[in-house]
């Protein structure tokens, strides 16, 4: 019996001491985080605005959480419309920060995607192992992260998003020869038409940086629109004639990043999962931080501060779209030079003027630049998922320009679309890493 009492003794003391273990939560962890709730959304389908969305608040609250410990960056409150005081620890908690920010991720992350379910079975697996290391660190972290999250959640519940929701789908004008009109194969509605109403992180309106004007609409071979149809015709056609060695192919289906792309075979349809333009510079922003070591603060800042342009460069393209409404390339074409013409890529169902990648790449990249510096090498992986390899640059600004000329070489846009879209998101980036004072050596 003694023999007993002294082994029940010592099982006790073995889990009092494996409940007082240090969790150390790392940048790695924070990647992984990024990478499910990429994830999800690639499962669950979202447009590119929409996928911005959930980054952008996301890491928001994970980013509010660190700023409540970290004394070298300053808390977004007050900076970000309508974003007030953040909730502050309770005193004699044992908060891990960096822990609590994970928890705040997941728990916006999860509220804004379908498949909870695929979120929750990660979060559990790490709150299992959390909570076996140190139960009261775990459920004081915890509490604070869901604290930040449900403060974010009210925030973000007065975008105008959900309002946007019930809004009239955008009606098509078939009377005007310049108008978008639905495109092959799927003739789509436009998406997301009001988006241009979702209340921006940090730029002053939708149309802040409204872009200059693309020529003229016209029909006559001498015109520089017609000349800019003709463009994007001939550089379809000389890539089809390259085949599979065109390097213009393999840079057009590295960029295209296509949530939904549509094969129809037949009487079959099946459809082809992938990330948006968003995610491929989040992505992008991942590399940058694993090449630096960035430890877990500054990761979360970088993913933040990216996020916020990206997010705010939807607003403004999808405010320009919807006004100018210009009809893509296909669609002119096929009416008026080949009715049989097919661009490298599927086109997107919305209007073509700006050019959306050419925004966003122009603001993620200017962004990324202010945390990582000019001529920052790196290989960028991020399509390696879906079987296309790896592209090097030597700085974000090269990588935003391959992008945005993606759009030509893949029949979806025009030139204008593409130059101006990229100075569209380029001064829109500068503006956000003018404005946002994020750390506090700025």
């Amino acid at each position: 019996m003694k023999c007993i009492g002294l082994f029940a003794i010592f099982i006790c003391f073995a889990s009092c001491q494996n409940q007082n273990q240090e969790i150390n939560i790392t940048a790695s962890d924070y990647h992984a985080a990024v990478d499910k709730v990429t994830e999800v959304m690639v499962h669950d389908i979202f447009s590119p605005p929409v996928a911005s969305r959930i980054y952008n608040y996301a890491n928001i609250a994970a980013y509010e959480v660190i700023c409540q410990e970290e004394n070298e960056y300053n808390s977004l409150q007050s900076q970000l419309h309508g974003l007030n005081s953040i909730p502050k620890a309770g005193d004699g908690k044992q908060i891990n920060y960096a822990m609590a920010s994970l928890v705040a991720y997941l728990e916006i992350g999860k509220n804004l995607i379908f498949s909870e379910d695929k979120i929750n079975v990660y979060q559990d697996s790490l709150y299992a192992s959390w909570q076996t290391k140190n139960k009261t660190v775990f459920q004081d972290s915890k509490a604070y992260g869901n604290q930040v999250a449900e403060h974010i959640k009210s925030w973000y519940s007065s975008d105008n998003y959900a309002q946007t929701r019930t809004m009239p789908k955008f009606s098509v004008n078939t009377e005007d020869p310049s108008r978008w009109q639905p495109t092959p194969p799927d003739y789509m509605d436009g998406i997301e038409p009001h988006w241009s109403k979702i209340r921006p992180s940090i730029i002053d309106s939708s149309a802040q940086f409204k872009p200059a004007r693309y020529p003229d609409f016209s029909l006559e071979k001498e015109s520089a629109f017609y000349k800019e149809l003709l463009e994007t015709y001939e550089v379809g056609e000389t890539i089809k004639k390259e085949g599979e060695e065109s390097e213009k192919l393999e840079i057009a289906q590295f960029w295209d990043c296509n949530p939904y792309v549509s094969t129809h075979k037949g009487h079959l349809m099946f459809a082809t999962k992938k990330i948006t333009p968003g995610a491929h510079w989040i992505g992008i922003c991942k590399i940058a931080c694993e090449k630096t070591n960035a430890d877990f603060s500054k990761t979360v800042f970088a993913y933040t501060k990216t996020s916020i342009a990206i997010a705010d460069a939807f607003i403004s393209c999808w405010d320009e779209k919807y006004r100018s409404n210009l009809i893509r390339p296909e669609t002119l074409i096929n009416q008026h030079i080949d009715e049989n013409w097919e661009p490298v890529l599927q086109t997107p169902p919305f209007p073509e003027y700006t050019s959306g990648h050419s925004v966003v790449s122009g603001a993620a990249s200017t962004v990324l630049t202010s945390i990582f510096g000019d001529n920052f090498e790196f290989n960028d992986d991020t399509e390696l998922r879906y079987g296309l390899p790896i592209r090097s640059f030597n700085s974000f600004n090269q990588a935003a320009d391959e992008a945005a000329i993606s759009r030509l070489y893949g029949g979806i846009h025009y030139r204008a679309a593409i130059d101006l879209g990229l100075d569209q998101g380029r001064s829109l980036g500068s503006f956000v890493v003018k404005k946002l004072q994020m750390k506090k050596s700025n």
